[in-house]
């Protein structure tokens, strides 16, 4: 395999709802894309599933519990640090508390258009615009 060849990561991300409103997280200080906002998730481990993976990252990193559901979509992008396709779920959460803060400065519960207002980083744009209006069109 040639050094040129890189490896793309595969991310399990979450839109996750709860009462209407989505969860949203911001990246923490001194990572990659730093203060940019995301839907939570993680990457893929090996002998996982997409599902089994965003569930186990959002009990590590929030102590979360999810129903997933189907996949909403995926975004793929190449970051200067590594190429990243991001597979997101839609996700129901029974309760919005968040138990823990450990891989992210905050987390917001927002509205699905109010999600428009925030930096997110590259790779989840495509996924937010589509989710809001998505949710427009409902509305």
């Amino acid at each position: 395999m040639s050094d040129n060849i890189k490896k793309v990561k595969q991310i399990a991300a979450g839109i996750i709802t709860c009462g209407g409103k989505v969860l949203i997280a911001q990246r923490k200080r001194g990572k990659d894309l730093e203060f940019f906002w995301e839907l939570p998730g993680g990457k893929l481990e090996a002998g996982e599933t997409l599902e089994q993976c965003l569930q186990r990252e959002l009990r590590e990193e929030m102590d979360l519990t999810v129903k997933v559901g189907p996949l909403f979509m995926q975004s793929s992008f190449d970051y200067p640090f590594g190429s990243f396709v991001i597979n997101a779920f839609l996700a129901e959460c029974p309760s919005p508390e968040i138990k823990k803060i450990c891989e992210h400065e905050q987390y917001k519960w927002v509205n699905p258009q109010e999600m428009l207002d925030y930096q997110f980083s590259p790779a989840d744009i495509p996924i937010i615009k589509a989710y809001a209006q998505s949710k427009a069109k409902q509305n």
